[in-house]
């Protein structure tokens, strides 16, 4: 997959809230850094920590902007509330 199609597959997996199936596009020592939170580095502690939000939170992840260049994109979205994040892939 390129970068884009892996975080459009991103988009569908995170608004299934299915962790397991998530956490799947994770590479092993990957590293998630919410820019609230301390980063959690690999794959399992990825996968646990959307478990725990899904668990907690009715989450949906709204495109706003794919941004790509080469082996990077980057996708601007924000939730149903209005709340903004990025994510990218490489």
């Amino acid at each position: 997959m390129t970068p884009r199609q892996v975080v459009e597959e991103w988009v569908r997996r995170f608004n299934s809230g299915e962790a397991d199936r998530l956490a799947e596009l994770y590479h092993e020592d990957a590293i998630n850094h919410q820019v609230v939170q301390e980063p959690i580095a690999g794959k399992a502690a990825i996968r646990e920590m959307f478990r725990r939000e899904f668990e907690t939170a009715d989450m949906t992840c709204i495109p706003e902007v794919i941004h790509e260049a080469g082996d990077v994109a980057i996708l601007e979205w924000r939730d149903q509330w209005g709340s903004e994040a990025a994510a990218s892939s490489r």
